[in-house]
């Protein structure tokens, strides 16, 4: 089988100039602005221990809810396709960053934690599901941590 290739563009534009610049690391603000086409805009800042502004999406929530949505998604075509007719999904999806002393940083792991209720279906395989739906989720295959699944299964 031939693999098919999709590709994704984003652009992002910093708005964080507050008049002189990057001149020091205290005197710019950390606002941006994602624009992808045809879709609302995105407002973006840093996470505000790195100075941001709490109102706006950081990188690292945006990370989180990729990997969350991403699984998300996979699951319940999963569902559709295996006669499991879910009718509830939430996720409390968390992750933890590893600050070094050097400044930089890496995600340590991160937990999906989604709470699905079905109406019909097994829910063992609703359950097995799960790991499926991590084994081909597009955003957890692309990522070098662990994407740890704990899922809970209700019945409506």
């Amino acid at each position: 089988m031939t693999a098919k290739s999709h590709e994704y563009a984003a652009r992002i534009v910093w708005e964080g100039n507050l008049g002189s610049g990057t001149a020091d690391y205290g005197g710019y603000g950390r606002h941006y602005r994602v624009e992808i086409d045809g879709r609302p805009d995105l407002a973006g800042s840093a996470d505000p221990m790195f100075r941001g502004d709490a109102d706006r999406h950081n990188p690292e929530d945006l990370f989180v809810a990729a990997l969350s949505a991403c699984h998300l998604l996979t699951y319940l075509a999963l569902c559709a396709r295996s006669g499991v007719r879910g009718v509830e999904y939430a996720d409390e999806a968390s992750g933890t960053l590893l600050l070094d002393s050097g400044g930089g940083g890496r995600f340590e792991s991160v937990t999906l934690r989604p709470r699905i209720r079905i109406a019909d279906g097994d829910p063992t395989l609703a359950e097995s599901l799960h790991a499926r739906a991590h084994e081909l989720s597009f955003i957890a295959a692309s990522v070098g941590i662990p994407v740890i699944v704990e899922p809970t299964i209700a019945a409506a």
